[in-house]
């Protein structure tokens, strides 16, 4: 069994850089596999692997300058999640592309998943879904505004052109995990709108906490690890995984024309051109070929 972990901090690295090598070293060592971000903002990303692992991973991320108090979310899954280990540094941990932006100053008031439904029912609410388009498509909150962003980088601007739209409103919001909360919270305050809210743990920790027949939840729950989705209990969806966009898809969608597995899917076909799909499916016979090779070498 291994353990998924989903975590993210926001704190203070004046070199993150210098955090890498030994932030790398333990999860190596561990045999914990995932992605790690680094940036002077913080820390963020999904590990996987064995208890101790995972435990001995965590423990060094506390010991990082401002971690103490650090926060997550964990899951179980029967198949490793992820291939391998990588700790990328970039200038921010969730990219909003506002520098002004700073959690760490003051966000939204924090709303538990159990007071989370009066809120979003109450008339003076806006609710707002801060994902991205692909993943608000498979499942959102009852009501939710969909910005239909492709990227959260856009948010901002999306913000800029419907603030009208929320005039005398308060501005509940929601995301996967809260890291975008925790941004677009800050954004929004910074902007002027004094009553701002978010989903505190975000809706993998509504979806665990809150039993199915009390939800105002509406589909599933893109994650970014071979689940592909959740839902209530964080129990495993439906969906799978396009290697060409890396969008979610059902299993009847890969009965589609535009379907090749590891090329492409109807959300993408029209939008990668001809040497994209010939590296990709490069791409997906190097990696059979690898399987094929790991099998072969099981079974000696």
């Amino acid at each position: 069994m291994y353990r998924i972990v989903a975590l993210y901090h926001f704190t203070r690295f004046p070199d993150p850089a210098a955090v890498k090598p030994a932030l790398l070293e333990i999860c190596l060592h561990h045999q914990v596999t995932g992605s790690l971000l680094l940036a002077q903002e913080g820390i963020n990303g999904t590990i996987a692997g064995p208890q101790a692992g995972i435990d001995a991973v965590l423990a060094h991320i506390k010991s990082l300058p401002g971690c103490a108090n650090l926060e997550w979310k964990e899951a179980a899954s029967d198949q490793p999640p992820f291939g391998k280990m990588k700790v990328r540094l970039k200038k921010e941990i969730v990219t909003m592309g506002q520098p002004d932006v700073d959690p760490t100053a003051h966000v939204g008031h924090y709303v538990e998943p159990q007071d989370w439904n009066d809120l979003i029912r109450a008339e003076d609410v806006a609710v707002i879904d801060t994902r991205n388009d692909y993943e608000v498509q498979i499942g959102t909150f009852e009501g939710a505004i969909d910005p239909e962003t492709a990227s959260f980088g856009e948010f901002p601007a999306w913000w800029e052109a419907n603030k009208d739209r929320f005039h005398n409103k308060r501005v509940a919001m929601f995301c996967t995990g809260g890291i975008r909360c925790e941004k677009s919270t800050n954004y929004l305050l910074s902007q002027g709108v004094e009553d701002v809210y978010h989903l505190k743990g975000g809706i993998l920790r509504y979806l665990e906490e809150v039993p199915a027949e009390d939800s105002s939840w509406q589909g599933d729950c893109f994650v970014f690890d071979n689940r592909v989705s959740v839902g209530h209990g964080l129990v495993e969806g439906p969906h799978e995984l396009c290697h060409g966009c890396r969008h979610p898809i059902l299993q009847s969608d890969k009965a589609r024309p535009e379907f090749e597995a590891g090329v492409s899917c109807h959300k993408c076909f029209d939008t990668t051109s001809p040497a994209d799909k010939a590296r990709f499916r490069e791409r997906q016979k190097q990696m059979v070929l690898s399987r094929e090779r790991s099998l072969s070498q099981n079974k000696t």
